[in-house]
């Protein structure tokens, strides 16, 4: 184990981190990240939180 708690060295993980509105998503993965199933209505709901906020609408669910 490395100092770090992990079995894995430092050096072997990946270099860049991403958080959600680095990559593109869509309403689906908005929904999905919300904790809440895709239905119609959350669908919706998400396009609209899309259109409203843009990347910021995934970044309240992912870091």
């Amino acid at each position: 184990m490395t100092t770090n708690g992990s079995k894995t060295p430092a050096e072997r993980r990946p270099v860049e981190l991403y958080t959600g509105s680095e990559r593109p998503f869509d309403a689906e993965d908005l929904v999905r990240a919300s904790g809440r199933e895709p239905t119609p209505q959350s669908l919706e709901w998400a396009q609209r939180l899309i259109e409203e906020k843009g990347r910021a609408a995934i970044e309240r669910y992912l870091p």
